[in-house]
């Protein structure tokens, strides 16, 4: 039996539909990025080392990318297979997804945090820091570490309840961490002194009450899907698709962290400490659109994957020529804007006048490609919602490593420290052109019955 959520997937007006399930998802993730970005917002101003804390935390950048990658990993590849699922009337697979995605996480959390604790040193030296730095990374990356568990629950499990249709509450899950962290931050790090440490306990706590709030729903009766217990014993052919699929999020999210090790060597040779601290505000920066981007499209998501899933392939044409259509005006619009007044978002994280200076000079140039990258994230998500995922990975890899990495290795010997910032919009056209001929390319061949009974046999074939 399909669910109510479920049937208003595939029968509720695509507009309508829409707006209910992308709001909450657009406002969770910009509640969401705000935990990385009041950390910095604070920290930047802690009297006499503001600019020292700022860039330490700044160097901790991979280590949480790639937590959340894993993350990313499971949620990326389990909640459109449970989507899938839904739409055919198989609740009990749906389930079977959400309980080994579970065990995934789990996993990845205890592995994780021991490994990262073991080399957190040498890493921390690798991505960045310098003598005068290292002590505020370690103390941050220390305590942030003991919560990887968490983040892993927090953000891996929170899809499973917008996939169901249920936007309103996985937004709330993000609203409660993040007010928490909001609130916690300023008293932590400036009333008790506590300084990063303090930044890094009220991110952990936050992440817990998250954490906390997903699974409360997941096993409670509001949720068509429910996490059981007996479902979280390890099926090989599930959990084989589950990271088939989720390869593709987790590259593109893990690759950030080789980006930013390369990005930040680059800038220590051929700049200094201030500048790596720029790269901290110009990742922030492009945080503030592409995250909320990234929860619009995962708004959006479900409603592509049910009803490809129900084969009712003009409802998914519709409701990506819209996404797309709201993706690439919203990369544009906010871009263009930065490039306008990057003294403006300067000044939100620092003080300090030179760094200002430096990021007022490279903001405009680090950010110019990305005014039509909207147009890649709307097809990247569109091919995870549809269970390409060989298309979808393809696409991550271009990018970031066959391209942002060698340019920012290659450019600096021709143009310094500025050949760091000008791989990012190069990389950035580049990919978008090859993004988009791919996906006019593909669809017409994605969309029919073909490759929905190909993709429904694969997935049966693993299960």
């Amino acid at each position: 039996m399909k669910t109510e959520a479920g049937n208003r997937l595939g029968t509720e007006k695509i507009g309508k539909l829409m707006l209910e399930l992308a709001l909450p998802s657009v406002l969770a993730q910009i509640v969401n990025v705000l935990y990385n970005i009041v950390d910095r917002i604070y920290i930047g101003r802690i009297p006499g080392v503001g600019a020292a804390a700022l860039t330490g935390v700044g160097v901790t950048f991979p280590i949480i990318t790639i937590i959340s990658a894993f993350a990313g990993f499971t949620n990326g590849g389990g909640a459109p297979l449970a989507a899938i699922a839904l739409g055919q009337g198989n609740k009990k697979r749906a389930e079977k997804i959400l309980g080994n995605s579970t065990s995934l996480l789990l996993f990845f959390s205890v592995i994780l945090m021991a490994l990262f604790l073991i080399f957190k040193c040498p890493l921390l030296y690798l991505f960045g820091a310098s003598a005068h730095t290292i002590s505020y990374s370690s103390a941050y990356i220390t305590v942030y570490l003991i919560g990887t568990v968490f983040v892993e629950l927090a953000v891996g499990l929170n899809t499973f309840i917008s996939c169901q249709g249920h936007a309103r509450t996985a937004m709330m899950s993000v609203l409660i961490g993040a007010i928490a962290n909001i609130v916690l931050d300023p008293i932590l790090i400036f009333v008790f002194h506590l300084g990063v440490v303090g930044a890094a306990v009220a991110t952990v706590i936050s992440q817990a009450l998250s954490a906390a709030w997903v699974v409360r729903f997941l096993v409670s009766e509001q949720s068509e899907i429910r996490l059981k217990f007996t479902e979280l014993k390890p099926d090989r052919s599930i959990l084989a698709f589950i990271l088939a699929l989720g390869i593709s999020p987790f590259i593109m999210s893990a690759t950030e962290s080789a980006i930013t090790i390369v990005m930040n060597h680059g800038l220590q040779v051929y700049g200094g400490d201030l500048y790596v601290g720029s790269m901290t505000i110009l990742q922030s920066v492009l945080q503030l659109v592409f995250v909320p981007i990234g929860g619009f499209t995962s708004g959006i998501q479900p409603i592509i994957s049910y009803n490809f899933g129900a084969g009712q392939f003009d409802r998914v044409k519709k409701t990506i020529r819209l996404m797309l259509t709201v993706t690439l005006s919203a990369s544009l619009i906010y871009v263009v804007f930065t490039m306008l007044y990057p003294g403006v978002f300067a000044g939100m994280f620092t003080n300090d006048a030179e760094l200002i200076k430096i990021v007022k000079k490279v903001l405009p140039v680090y950010m110019a490609g990305m005014t039509v990258f909207g147009a890649q994230s709307g097809v990247q998500s569109s091919f995870l919602g549809l269970g390409q995922a060989k298309i979808s990975l393809c696409i991550a890899l271009l990018r970031k490593v066959v391209l942002l990495i060698p340019l920012a290795l290659i450019f600096p010997h021709f143009w310094g420290v500025m050949g760091v910032y000008y791989a990012e919009p190069v990389a950035d056209i580049i990919s978008v052109a090859t993004a988009v001929t791919l996906f006019a390319i593909n669809i017409p061949k994605i969309l029919s019955v073909e490759m929905l009974e190909k993709v429904t046999h694969e997935e049966n074939g693993r299960g």
